[in-house]
């Protein structure tokens, strides 16, 4: 084989980033490869070479080569140098049977990071970390000196009373700790309630645009997500009706649609219930992001409506605390609590009494309120500075969206494609479009989270925003950034 001489690397560094000058390297050139601009058999410049030109240590270039060849996506030979591998880990072929599937590469890919705008990740200014990391030794401490006993499988006492506690406050929802599951996160609590509901075979109402994660969770459980419209009122329920009158689930984001950000009206929460009613069909209530309303009080929780036990209400640590605690929780009507309990027992149990006796404790103190509005405050702060850089750049058609501010790309532009461009410099938007069922509805943009909008690297990220939108744009289109 003849290696190819190397060009200049498509690379740019950002000293000031929080993310790692190795993790720069190492991300650059790996979205280099996915997108063919380094092709199999390339010559890359040795680590030497690379680091004289942009300016950084011998040893920094070296880690990033090291990881580079461990996802083997490059090689290193004495007689050939360091090249492109002919036969990346991501290639298909005889290696099909090893693949991990489309899916769980998109979740990787959509959840890699941590980058600048990445969405469904908290910021990490706002957490009192050093207290976290007392509460959580603490607990692990208690846990080790006990009895080793098999813990409850609905989770621990003390978490699911501080649940109860905050959703009755916070949530307008009233229940009791009986009724309380603790869960892996969000998809674990979703997964034991289609596993308790066990409405295999049925069709379910899922919003257009909806969570992709959610829509595939369904299939997984051998439902048939039927795609229903949402407007500036949250989801079409009449729409639902008319598309998919037999039903038996739908699956809702009420709080702060996810992505759009609507919050469904009490007109529409009311119908909801009433279909429910009706026909015997379950509501989901995903409660994304309704702790962390920036425009007014959060609407209360749907289940605070329900008054004939159809709605099952899940909630999650990931986005107020941090997603590594896997820790979420599942408030079941009276008459399935039991039920719910019984799979969480066999099938699906919580994770370990430590992270949830942190959390309790966190709860306990007044610490997790207190947390939310320094964080709400954050967070808006944030947001105004992210549309302001956005406006100063001619992007001011931009508007938020939840967390997040949307900003459209290019008429016939991949947003995908943007996407995967930004991530070599950091920079982890979300594309819209992958939030469609339909292709035929789907809508072209990117999210920008405030979350991950620190002041301090706003302005230099939307500069390489506009670059690249600019860069994309097809030659001859009126798309350009206003001046």
């Amino acid at each position: 084989m003849t290696s190819t001489p190397h060009p200049p690397l498509p690379l740019t560094l950002d000293k000031s980033a929080a993310m790692p000058l190795t993790d720069q390297i190492h991300r650059g050139i790996s979205a280099a490869i996915e997108r063919s601009v380094l092709t199999p058999g390339m010559r890359l410049p040795s680590w030497i070479d690379l680091a004289a030109q942009l300016g950084v240590s011998r040893g920094t270039v070296r880690v990033a080569y090291e990881k580079l060849a461990a996802d083997q996506l490059i090689e290193a030979s004495r007689a050939a140098g360091t090249r492109v591998a002919e036969r990346p880990s991501r290639a298909r072929g005889s290696d099909e049977a090893l693949d991990p599937g489309a899916f769980v590469s998109m979740y990787r890919e959509l959840t890699a990071g941590p980058g600048l705008f990445q969405p469904g990740i908290p910021s990490r200014d706002s957490l009192p970390a050093k207290l976290m990391a007392r509460l959580r030794t603490r607990a692990l401490a208690a846990e080790t000196s006990g009895a080793a006993l098999y813990p409850d499988p609905r989770g621990e006492l003390a978490l699911r009373r501080e649940i109860a506690g905050y959703l009755a406050v916070a949530r307008g929802l009233v229940c009791s700790p009986d009724q309380v599951l603790v869960t892996g996160g969000y998809a674990a609590g979703l997964g034991l309630v289609l596993r308790a509901l066990g409405l295999e075979g049925r069709r379910a109402w899922m919003e257009e645009p909806g969570f992709f994660f959610t829509r595939h969770a369904l299939e997984l459980g051998r439902l048939t997500p039927v795609p229903v419209l949402v407007d500036e009122e949250g989801l079409d329920v009449d729409a639902g009706w008319r598309d998919a009158p037999d039903a038996a689930l739908a699956v809702v984001t009420p709080g702060q649609q996810a992505p759009l950000g609507v919050t469904m009206s009490l007109r529409r929460r009311l119908r909801l219930m009433d279909w429910a009613a009706s026909t015997g069909g379950w509501i989901v209530e995903d409660d994304y992001l309704s702790e962390l309303q920036l425009q007014g009080r959060a609407a209360p929780a749907l289940a605070s409506l329900d008054r004939h036990g159809r709605v099952l209400h899940i909630g999650s640590f990931s986005k107020t605390i941090d997603p590594r605690l896997r820790l979420g929780f599942v408030v079941a009507p009276a008459s399935l609590a039991a039920r719910l309990g019984e799979v969480a027992a066999c099938l699906a149990p919580p994770p370990g009494p430590a992270a949830q006796l942190a959390v309790a404790a966190f709860m306990r103190d007044g610490h997790y309120l207190r947390h939310l509005r320094r964080t709400k405050r954050l967070y808006l702060a944030q947001r105004e500075g992210l549309l302001r850089a956005l406006r100063d750049r001619g992007l001011g058609g931009s508007h938020p969206a939840a967390l997040a501010v949307l900003v459209r790309t290019p008429d016939g532009v991949s947003d995908l494609a943007v996407a995967r461009a930004l991530f070599a410099f950091g920079i982890a938007p979300a594309p819209l479009s992958v939030w469609f069922a339909r292709p035929a509805q789907a809508r072209s943009g990117l999210m920008l989270s405030v979350a991950t909008a620190p002041a301090t690297q706003v302005e230099r990220a939307c500069d390489r925003v506009v670059e690249t939108l600019t860069r994309f744009a097809p030659a001859g289109t009126a798309w350009r950034p206003a001046t």
